[in-house]
């Protein structure tokens, strides 16, 4: 998306495809912080019920994909901040600028938000890989998954 031409007179569709982006971004950050909420109300017995290496490797994958989208979401949208550009949460509601504009700044969280979307899309894989496995395995790990109890 830094490859688009910067908006000018005759040159702006490259507004939309950031816009879009920051959009999906402030969404899934608001919903990674009910689905934190929901997940540490509702599984506390849970926890102390983890036993096994593979249970526990298995809390760790989830804590560190919620912490990573969470991360993602907030360098975006704090780099986006110090960029200067505005930010309206699907064109409805201005979301404020932390600072002034700072390119020192702009560049750090630019920066975090790039290294933590690499290290999603690798707990992500890791993630896929381990659910390939236990679904190759046929160990029923993945009815557990879909299991209501």
């Amino acid at each position: 998306m830094l490859a688009l031409p910067l908006p000018a007179e005759d040159i702006s569709y490259r507004i939309l495809p950031f816009q879009l982006h920051k959009n999906i971004g402030l969404t899934l950050l608001i919903i990674i912080v009910v689905m934190v909420a929901m997940r540490l109300i509702t599984n506390r017995e849970q926890a102390a019920q983890i036993k096994t290496k593979r249970e526990k490797l298995a809390l760790i994958d989830y804590w560190a994909i919620y912490v990573l989208i969470g991360t993602a979401c907030l360098t975006g949208y704090l780099s986006s901040s110090y960029s200067g550009w505005e930010t309206v949460f699907w064109w409805l509601v201005d979301f404020p600028a932390w600072a002034e504009e700072s390119d020192e700044l702009n560049i750090l969280f630019s920066d975090l938000h790039k290294w933590s979307c690499w290290a999603l899309l690798l707990v992500a894989a890791l993630h896929i890989s381990a659910a390939l496995y236990h679904g190759f395995r046929n160990d029923d790990q993945i009815k557990k998954m879909f299991d209501p109890k």
